[in-house]
């Protein structure tokens, strides 16, 4: 899912999303430890997907809008 598909979503929906991809990659590991996954790169696709959905989700809890800048990632960008 493209992230801003992501954005588009409520609260309830996008955590919704996360938890089904953290119930999925458990499956995934449990059938990597005893080789029978087919596609051993899904896994670290989903925990980039994870990454992903974690970093919207912290966004809309704290207020941001779509394409705002965070008032930490500005303050860290300046020192050059």
């Amino acid at each position: 899912m493209k992230p801003h598909e992501m954005r588009e979503m409520t609260l309830e929906e996008l955590q919704q999303h996360h938890d089904g991809l953290v119930e999925e990659l458990v499956g995934l590991r449990i059938k990597l430890s005893v080789k029978q996954l087919d596609n051993p790169l899904r896994v670290r696709y989903l925990r980039r997907e994870i990454a992903r959905a974690k970093t919207i989700l912290r966004d809309k809890n704290l207020g941001a809008l779509p394409g705002e800048v965070r008032a930490s990632e500005a303050q860290g960008s300046g020192n050059a």
